[in-house]
C-alpha cells in the first residue's frame, strides 16, 4: 500500500500502479480510480488555464480577421481535432459561409457555403443550439446535400462538433471542431467549444466597437484635418477609447483641453461624471437651489447632437443609433471658438459610443449570467462546469459555496436598480427564469436577505420569496422550487409587495415545503420569548400554552397556573412586547400555537 501511495504522489502512470498492486484487485482498482480523478482534475485545470490564455490573446487583437484565426487555431488545439473552422452568417443570402479554417487542405471545403437547416452546421445556424456527431456521413439526423457532402468528403471529415456564435444577442456564425477519423465528443468538450465561442463573441463586440470608434474619430478628424487643436483632441479621445477608458476620462480630457468644467449626465438627467473646477451647481438652473444631481429642463438639448448655448453654459446631446444616451454640459467659459465647439461635439460623439459599448457589454454580461443561472436551476450543467463559466464572467474568482435564492414575481423591470449596494455586492447570479426574476445571493441567512429586499418589494410592487441557504447542484434547484411555491402562496394569501421567507408565513409557509427545519421555524416565531425565559428564569412559554389551552381566557389560564389573573395579564403584556402587537390576530395566533406544538418535539424543550 505504501508503494502505491508513493507512486500516486510521484504521478506515476496507471501501468506502474497496476504492477505495484499485484494481485490485490481492490487496491489496483482504487489506485486507478484515484489516478483517473487526478488526471481529470489536471485536464480541467489545463483547459481553464488555456481559456484564460485565449482571453488574454484575444484582448490584444484589434483585427476581426486575426480574432477569427486565433479562435479556430485554439479550438483545434484545445479540443484536439484535425481541423477547426468558423462560418459567418450572410443576412443578404440567408446562409453561412466559410470564414476561417485551421488544418484544412481542401479548397472546395474552404469556399463552402451552408444553407440554413442543411448539414450539421446549417442545423446549428437554424436552431442556435450545439450539435455533434461521431460519424457525420452516416448520421441521418442531418439534412445531407451534395455540395456539403462533397466538400466534407474531400476534406475527409468524419466526426464534427458545432456550436453557435452569438454576438450582442444576434446570430453571427458557427464554430466547429472536426476529426478525420471516427471519434465521440464528450459533453466537457462541447462545453469547452461553447466557452471558446463565448470568448469569440465578446471579443468581436469589443473589436468591432473599437473599429467603429476609430472610424468615427477618423471621419471627424478628416473633416478638420487643418486644425492642430482638433487633431490633438482626436488623438486624446482615440487613446482613451482604445485603451479602454470610460466616460470619466473623456470628461477629464475635455476639461483639460478647453480649460472648462464638464458634467456628463445620462438620458434621464442623472450625473455620470464631472471634471474641472465647477464654480456653481449647474444642474440647478440659473439662480436655482442646489440640485439633486438631475438635469433640469433648462439644460435639455436637441437630439441633433449640435452644441447650443443655454444660459451661461453650453449643452450638447450624446446620441448613438438615433437614441440620446446623455448630454455634456460645459461651463466656466464665456465663448467657444468654432474649433472648440467642434471638439465638444466630437467629445459628445465619442461619449455616446462609449456609453453604448458600456451598455452593450452590460447586456452581454446579463445574458451570460442568465444562461448560467438557467443551467444551474434546470440541473443541465454540473457545478464544476458552472464554476468554470462563472470565472469567465470576471465578476468573482470562485462560485460562492452557499447562496440564498430570491424569486421576484410581478413587473420586475425595476428590481435591479433598487438593490442596495451591500446586497448588490453579494449578488452572484441574476436573470429571468420561468417568468420570474431570480436572484442568487452569496449569503447563508435568508432572513437577513428577505429583510434587505423588503424595501425593494415595496417600491417596485413585486412579491419576493426567499429560500436557502443552498449549495450548488440539487440544493439550489430544491430551494428555487421552494421559493417558487412560496411566492405563489404569498400571492394567494394577498401578501403582495412583500419580501418573506417560509417561516414568515407560519403554517402556510410550511405546507408543501420540501424540507422543514423545525428548530429554525420555532426560533423564528417564538425565539424572543424563549430567549427571555432563558435570560430571566421565567416561564412565558408555559403561560402561552396555558392561555391557548384555556381558550385564550386569562382567568381560566390563571386557575390552571395557580396564579392571580392579573399575573397572567402582565405576562401576556410582556409577550406582546416580545412578539409584537399582532400576535393575537387569528392567523398569527394560529402560527404561535403551531410553533408551541413543534417546540414540544424538540430535544430539551420545556
Amino acid at each position: 500500500m505504501e508503494e502505491l501511495l508513493r507512486l500516486l504522489a510521484e504521478d506515476a502512470p496507471g501501468s506502474e500502479l497496476a504492477r505495484a498492486a499485484g494481485s490485490n484487485q481492490a487496491a489496483r482498482e482504487l489506485a486507478l480510480r484515484i489516478r483517473a480523478g487526478i488526471d481529470a482534475s489536471k485536464k480541467r485545470e489545463a483547459e481553464l488555464s488555456a481559456l484564460v490564455d485565449v482571453a488574454r490573446e484575444l484582448a490584444s487583437a484589434r483585427d476581426p480577421g486575426r480574432v477569427l484565426d486565433t479562435i479556430v487555431h485554439r479550438a483545434r488545439t484545445l479540443i484536439g481535432t484535425d481541423v477547426a473552422y468558423l462560418t459567418l452568417y450572410d443576412a443578404a443570402r440567408g446562409d453561412t459561409f466559410m470564414r476561417a479554417t485551421d488544418g484544412s487542405v481542401s479548397a472546395a471545403f474552404q469556399q463552402l457555403r451552408l444553407p440554413l437547416g442543411s448539414g450539421l452546421g446549417g442545423l446549428v445556424a437554424e436552431t442556435y443550439k450545439p450539435y455533434w456527431t461521431a460519424d457525420y456521413p452516416g448520421d441521418h439526423r442531418f439534412k445531407h446535400i451534395s455540395s456539403i457532402d462533397h466538400a466534407v468528403g474531400e476534406e475527409g471529415l468524419v466526426a464534427i462538433c458545432g456550436t453557435p456564435l452569438i454576438v450582442d444577442g444576434a446570430f453571427v456564425g458557427v464554430l466547429f471542431a472536426s476529426n478525420r477519423t471516427r471519434r465521440p465528443f464528450s459533453r466537457d468538450e462541447v462545453s469547452l467549444l461553447g466557452s471558446l465561442a463565448t470568448l469569440a463573441a465578446v471579443t468581436l463586440v469589443q473589436v468591432r466597437a473599437a473599429a467603429e470608434t476609430a472610424a468615427a474619430l477618423e471621419q471627424l478628424s478628416a473633416a478638420h484635418a487643418g486644425a492642430e487643436h482638433a487633431a490633438a483632441a482626436h488623438d486624446r479621445f482615440a487613446e482613451i477609447v482604445l485603451s479602454g477608458g470610460d466616460v470619466e476620462a473623456i470628461a477629464a480630457a475635455l476639461a483639460e483641453l478647453l480649460a472648462v468644467w464638464v458634467i456628463l449626465v445620462d438620458a434621464t438627467g442623472n450625473e455620470l461624471a464631472r471634471a474641472g473646477e465647477v464654480d456653481r451647481d449647474p444642474l440647478a438652473g440659473p439662480g436655482g437651489p442646489p440640485s439633486s444631481g438631475r438635469l433640469v429642463p433648462w439644460a435639455a438639448s436637441p437630439e441633433s447632437g449640435r452644441l447650443r448655448r443655454v444660459g451661461d453654459c453650453w449643452v450638447v446631446a450624446a446620441t448613438a443609433k438615433g437614441e440620446r444616451l446623455g448630454a455634456l454640459v460645459i461651463g466656466g467659459v464665456g465663448e467657444l471658438s468654432g474649433a472648440d465647439q467642434r471638439i465638444v461635439e466630437r467629445a459628445a460623439v465619442v461619449t455616446a459610443l462609449v456609453l453604448l459599448f458600456r451598455r452593450q457589454a452590460a447586456e452581454q454580461s446579463q445574458r451570460a449570467q442568465a444562461d448560467i443561472l438557467a443551467d444551474a436551476l434546470s440541473g443541465t450543467t454540473d457545478p464544476r462546469a458552472l464554476a468554470d463559466r462563472f470565472r469567465l464572467l470576471g465578476k468573482q474568482m470562485e462560485l460562492p459555496k452557499q447562496v440564498v435564492v430570491a424569486v421576484c414575481r410581478g413587473d420586475h423591470s425595476g428590481v435591479l436598480a433598487r438593490l442596495a449596494a451591500p446586497l448588490e455586492d453579494r449578488l452572484a447570479l441574476v436573470g429571468p427564469y420561468a417568468g420570474d426574476l431570480v436572484l442568487l445571493i452569496a449569503d447563508s441567512d435568508p432572513v437577513r436577505v428577505a429583510g434587505e429586499l423588503t424595501d425593494v418589494a415595496r417600491r417596485t410592487g413585486v412579491t419576493i420569496a426567499v429560500a436557502g441557504p443552498a449549495a450548488w447542484g440539487s440544493e439550489v434547484i430544491t430551494m428555487h422550487r421552494d421559493a417558487t411555491r412560496l411566492v405563489a402562496t404569498m400571492l394567494r394569501l394577498g401578501r403582495t409587495r412583500q419580501s418573506a421567507t417560509r417561516d414568515d408565513l407560519g403554517l402556510a409557509g410550511l405546507v408543501g415545503a420540501a424540507q422543514v427545519d423545525v428548530a429554525a421555524h420555532v426560533t423564528h416565531v417564538l425565539g424572543a420569548v424563549i430567549q427571555y425565559d432563558v435570560q430571566r428564569g421565567t416561564d412565558l412559554i408555559g403561560t402561552l400554552r396555558a392561555y391557548f389551552a384555556a381558550g385564550q381566557s386569562p382567568t381560566r389560564a390563571a386557575e390552571a397556573l395557580h396564579v392571580h389573573p392579573n399575573t397572567v395579564q402582565q405576562r401576556l403584556d410582556r409577550i406582546t412586547v416580545l412578539l409584537g402587537q399582532g400576535w393575537l390576530e387569528p392567523d398569527h395566533a394560529l402560527n404561535v400555537q403551531v410553533a408551541l406544538q413543534l417546540l414540544t418535539t424538540l430535544p430539551d424543550s420545556k
